[in-house]
């Protein structure tokens, strides 16, 4: 078979915001003073949003974050990049958003990489005389989407629930290599379904312990990718993000950005605590 890099088919669901603030607490004291009723409501409202499932599908977070040089973490998935952006202004136009400084934001849409049905359907092509996107390659690759697409294990990759049951947050972007003897993008099809197979069996063996959401941001941020890790244990990011990074996938191929690493919390206890301290 010809060694060509073709890229893989995707499956994508929710969009993702992922916004990282440093806190004034001065400002907020004054705005506290000033008028308290207002920063009342406006925390009664940030936590309305992030009490359950939002209107239209999705849902949004708080994490107060620890060990980083911002203070909180506000996520949200949504159903559309309009209902997104609906979100994000309405945050926006929060009273609290006054004493709090925008450090790092990062939006991608959760994502479901088909590697291996990509290089199979890429074969059957190859034997059969044609070319992966003739229109027998598209006609048995919607077949086989439409089948992926409703299965359990694709519909919570593509819309997670919240865990409920999992409080600590780590989020990071990772982006593929593009260097000379160690580009992803130059890698045929076959290896790197090979390589992703192996990576995904290292994150299996976290399964019930850590929930991953992966998202897909290639054409939408700087990094390609963003990874939402939540479990019951923080040092579970620790092991998992460590065993990762000797799997050859991300050895070779894998550059990671910031981490940032805290805890869900109920939005008005948070800034309570805040006011407090």
């Amino acid at each position: 078979m010809e060694n060509v890099a073709h890229p893989p088919e995707t499956l994508e669901g929710w969009y993702v915001l992922h916004q990282v603030y440093t806190v004034s607490r001065s400002r907020l004291r004054q705005l506290a003073s000033g008028d308290p009723a207002q920063l009342s409501h406006a925390a009664e409202a940030l936590a309305a949003m992030t009490s359950g499932n939002a209107e239209g599908g999705g849902w949004s977070m708080v994490a107060e974050l620890v060990g980083s040089a911002a203070d909180v973490m506000i996520v949200h998935f949504r159903p559309t990049l309009d209902a997104l952006g609906a979100a994000q202004r309405e945050v926006a136009a929060l009273a609290v958003m006054e004493g709090l400084a925008l450090s790092y934001s990062f939006l991608s849409v959760t994502e479901a990489g088909m590697y291996h049905l990509t290089a199979q359907l890429a074969r059957e092509a190859h034997d059969r005389g044609g070319a992966v996107g003739d229109e027998a390659y598209r006609a048995a690759m919607a077949e086989r989407l439409a089948g992926e697409k409703d299965g359990p294990y694709v519909v919570r990759r593509l819309y997670p629930p919240m865990p409920e049951d999992k409080q600590y947050v780590c989020f990071y972007p990772m982006s593929k290599r593009r260097q000379t003897g160690q580009n992803w993008y130059t890698l045929s099809l076959e290896e790197r379904s090979r390589l992703m197979q192996a990576h995904g069996a290292v994150g299996r063996r976290y399964a019930g312990r850590v929930v991953q959401v992966i998202a897909g941001a290639i054409g939408l941020d700087a990094w390609e990718w963003g990874v939402t890790l939540f479990a019951g244990d923080p040092l579970e990011f620790k092991k998992i993000v460590t065993e990762m990074r000797f799997d050859e996938a991300s050895a070779l191929y894998a550059d990671f950005g910031p981490f940032y690493v805290g805890k869900r919390v109920d939005a008005r206890a948070w800034l309570g605590g805040v006011l407090a301290t």
